[in-house]
């Protein structure tokens, strides 16, 4: 049997507030205070720091690569990547798109990334 797992952006404080983290905290069993990685059915991917700072586009890239890794080593999951870094963190999806155009083939993204891919 597949799981889904909802993918969202988060902060590294863990601090599931607003928008799709808040919903992952209610509906997919993200943790508070836990800011990285897997959590119930969902995944963490970090675009914001433990203050709330936006990290940089690199840094970012550092996380999604972590999880694009974790992606591939667990087959048993489907991942639904939503536009993390493109709401709360401000970054537009042709700056965060090409982060995941190598993702395996159990990850799906948003329509709007795959327009831009």
């Amino acid at each position: 049997m597949v799981v889904n797992i909802f993918v969202f952006g988060s902060n590294l404080a863990g601090r599931h507030g607003l928008g799709a983290a808040k919903y992952a905290l209610y509906n997919h069993g993200a943790r508070y205070g836990v800011g990285e990685g897997i959590q119930g059915e969902s995944y963490a991917i970090p675009t914001k720091d433990n203050t709330l700072k936006v990290l940089p586009l690199e840094e970012i890239q550092g996380h999604v690569d972590k999880f694009k890794q974790f992606a591939k080593e667990h087959p048993e999951y489907m991942f639904t990547v939503t536009r993390i870094g493109c709401g709360l963190a401000g970054y537009e999806d042709f700056q965060i798109a090409p982060m995941f155009d190598d993702c395996p083939v159990n990850c799906v993204l948003p329509n709007e990334w795959l327009a831009i891919l």
